[in-house]
């Protein structure tokens, strides 16, 4: 099949724990046909279809092309450009959106073109409907039952009421990844006022609130679902030292663990929900017992759990992809 991967730039990936990579890795293997693009080499001209302008197609090489990659391949080293081309995306048989956040408005923008090359027969994944659907923090909102006590918000009073009751809270933008712009405010509520201020920009700007979950200390695990199944382990980020962020961009240790009954349980509950949505992938952020948020748009820890477990969660991905499109 030809394969057409909408990512960041090829030279920016580590590849030792890069999941696109490894999705790459194990399509190449399979004999499918690797194209990639950026999300600003789409390009709609009315009369024509959208187009990934300067697509690549690329070869692995070298380590990159068997597994396991132990350490950083520099830049373009780990592949070669067999070609490159303007594509239709109506003209490869998958279409895979791997854009990291954050979820800005070029990212917003790139999947209206990709819905666009849904209407002319593309096959996206995941669908891009489903991505401007499920905000990553938002998303939680649906599934209450399985979420801690949980507020969203402009008001300064409102989060200082919810302070009150809760006494030990966690505040964070609707618009942040890898761990940034999280606070924590105690039952003190030492610079409560001031965090407000900064993350709601003085009533700008909604925030998140939620009760602290003690059990971070256990780590905050990523669930990965892929085609409504759960992977069997998880990635636990554990925070490290004084933090209270386990996410591995914030300095978290990754610590694969199989699923417990109530990541099963809530796996269950979501993922042919999700999954009938076209959310091919979905990785689910569980504290403890509790939903915390549900990441649509480039989930990752792919090779982390394959290295520590041995489970090849690629495999998986891939021969879900391939079934989809059959």
């Amino acid at each position: 099949m030809k394969l057409l991967f909408v990512a960041d730039p090829l030279e920016t990936f580590k590849t030792y724990k890069d999941t696109t990579f490894a999705m790459m890795r194990e399509a190449a293997r399979r004999g499918h046909q690797l194209w990639a693009c950026e999300p600003a080499d789409l390009v709609w001209v009315k009369g024509a279809r959208v187009v990934a302008r300067g697509a690549r197609c690329i070869t692995l090489k070298g380590e990159a092309a068997s597994a396991p990659v132990t350490s950083a391949v520099h830049s373009d080293a780990w592949f070669d450009v067999a070609t490159q081309a303007e594509l239709a995306l109506a003209d490869c048989d998958a279409v895979v959106m791997r854009k990291d956040p954050p979820f800005d408005s070029e990212f917003f923008y790139a999947t209206h073109l990709l819905s666009q090359a849904e209407r002319e027969g593309a096959r996206v994944f995941n669908r891009p409907a489903a991505l401007r659907d499920h905000p990553e923090k938002l998303a939680i909102l649906e599934f209450a039952q399985f979420i801690a006590p949980t507020l969203v918000t402009r008001s300064a009073a409102a989060i200082k009421a919810f302070h009150a009751e809760h006494q030990d809270i966690i505040l964070k933008p609707l618009d942040g990844m890898g761990g940034m712009g999280i606070f924590r405010v105690g039952s003190d509520g030492m610079n409560l006022g001031s965090i407000t201020e900064t993350l709601n920009r003085d009533g700008a700007q909604s925030v998140m609130v939620q009760k602290y979950l003690p059990a971070i200390v256990h780590g905050d695990k990523r669930v990965l679902l892929i085609g409504g199944e759960p992977v069997p382990y998880s990635l636990a980020r554990i925070p490290q030292g004084s933090e209270i962020r386990g996410n591995l961009a914030a300095g978290g240790k990754g610590v694969a663990q199989p699923l417990t009954e109530r990541d099963r349980e809530i796996a269950a509950a979501l993922g042919p929900i999700l999954a009938a949505r076209g959310l091919l992938l979905v990785g689910l952020d569980i504290i403890g017992d509790s939903l915390t948020e549900v990441n649509v748009t480039s989930p990752t820890c792919f090779q982390e759990i394959m290295q520590q477990t041995g489970f090849d969660v690629a495999a998986m991905f891939i021969t879900a992809l391939e079934s989809q499109l059959h």
